[in-house]
């Protein structure tokens, strides 16, 4: 199956702002490399989960794969062109091709702009819809996303979370995309409500054979929803693969530690032991050699020597952990007896 989406070495890099001492002596700027050399593909009609904690990068990753923010390097290939470089009306036809769904379903929309005008004013920008035909088209989309026409003329702050995520939803199908990233987009819901918006975006993606990243720090939900599992730390990916092997045998240990931590409701579970305690390093002062090393019980000299470590091919696994290079052996670590994470 072709690549719809293709991100090759892609950097997003922030620069810190110099206070007056800085600009005295002339220090060079401190970064943010909120994301650092990832490759990803997206395959047509998949759905890729992008999981991690607060702070690894997914939401800019995913922000930066739709050029709603710059890249500081790498390559962005749509279909197989270059977006990196759009501009005006080039970028306009992208973005009709490539839409997102955002993590507060409040703050995405205008407060000032009624469900009907938030629709129409996408399909007017995109010039989808006569005007002698835009009502009408306004009630497909909301009655596509499980919502009552009657709903057309509130606002936001008349509707509940639930109703306004599946406006976001309806907004971002009303220019018939191909791709969709949803960043965390059932997660500022009730639980209650979470299952309906999922069911909802796998039956979208089902009959509209959309391909979709999911952005989560959910692991139940990214299992439930997607084919296949990147897991980023840091700025880049620690391990990419089919989510069910990815869940039978995890093999970075931070995935491990991921894994573990899920809640299981048998009445006999226990906590795994691979508990991941502590904060990430911050992005500004990266550690050298694999950034998971001050957490992992399993580090060696070489993870910590200023090497970083290699993304592996392990059948149908990628990993990044000097525990697979050279000498190391290949065997999995596994939810069963993973190395010792803190």
């Amino acid at each position: 199956m072709s690549a719809l989406l293709e991100i090759e070495d892609l950097d997003v890099h922030f620069a810190l702002p110099l206070g007056l001492s800085g600009l005295v002596s002339k220090r060079l700027r401190r970064k943010v490399r909120a994301v650092d050399g990832v490759s990803l593909a997206l395959s047509r009609g998949e759905t890729l989960g992008l999981v991690g904690e607060s702070g690894c990068g997914k939401t800019t990753l995913g922000r930066a794969a739709l050029r709603l923010i710059p890249a500081t390097g790498g390559a962005i290939r749509f279909d197989g062109e270059d977006v990196t470089a759009l501009r005006g009306e080039r970028l306009k036809a992208f973005h009709r091709r490539a839409q997102m769904v955002f993590q507060d379903p409040h703050t995405s929309l205008n407060p000032l702009y009624s469900v009907g005008r938030t629709l129409r004013e996408v399909l007017e920008v995109h010039r989808l819809c006569p005007p002698a035909e835009m009502r009408g088209r306004i009630t497909e989309l909301l009655i596509q996303v499980g919502l009552q026409p009657e709903l057309i003329d509130r606002r936001p702050s008349a509707l509940s979370g639930g109703q306004c995520q599946r406006v976001g939803i309806a907004r971002a199908l009303a220019v018939e995309p191909e791709l969709i990233v949803a960043d965390e987009s059932v997660s500022a819901l009730d639980v209650s409500i979470q299952a309906q918006v999922l069911n909802l975006l796998m039956q979208l993606q089902r009959e509209l054979h959309l391909t979709m990243m999911f952005i989560s720090h959910d692991l139940s939900v990214v299992r439930h929803l997607c084919q296949r599992v990147a897991v980023m730390y840091l700025g880049r990916i620690v391990e990419l693969g089919p989510t069910e092997e990815i869940f039978a045998a995890p093999k970075h240990p931070y995935t491990v530690s991921l894994i573990e931590a899920i809640p299981r409701m048998a009445p006999d579970a226990r906590l795994g032991e691979a508990l991941l305690a502590g904060e990430p390093p911050s992005p500004i002062d990266v550690p050298r050699g694999c950034a998971f090393h001050p957490r992992c019980d399993s580090a060696m000299d070489v993870c910590r020597n200023g090497t970083v470590p290699a993304l592996r091919s392990l059948g149908a696994v990628d990993v990044r952990c000097h525990l697979y290079g050279d000498g190391a052996g290949a065997q999995g670590v596994g939810v069963a007896s993973p190395p010792g994470v803190r």
